[in-house]
């Protein structure tokens, strides 16, 4: 599921080299933290956060099949 976060953000940004996930896996719960260069976070949080919520709902879908839970940090 890495990849897929990194698929989709380096799709959103101007900066794609700058792009990192780290995946965290927990007991029940995964944590992907997105690292994206300073010029583009506004491109990942998007208009009022709808590109960052879509981004989680497609994250938890995706890992509800798996069965865990997953949470989406995105830093600077």
């Amino acid at each position: 599921m890495k990849e897929l976060v990194e698929l989709i953000a380096k799709a959103l940004v101007d900066s794609p080299e700058m792009v990192q996930v780290q995946e965290i896996q927990g007991e029940k719960t995964t944590v992907f933290e997105l690292r994206v260069g300073s010029g583009d976070l506004g491109k990942i949080i998007g208009k009022e956060g709808r590109t960052a919520k879509s981004i989680r709902t497609i994250i938890t879908a995706a890992s509800m099949k798996a069965g865990k839970r997953a949470v989406l940090e995105i830093l600077e």
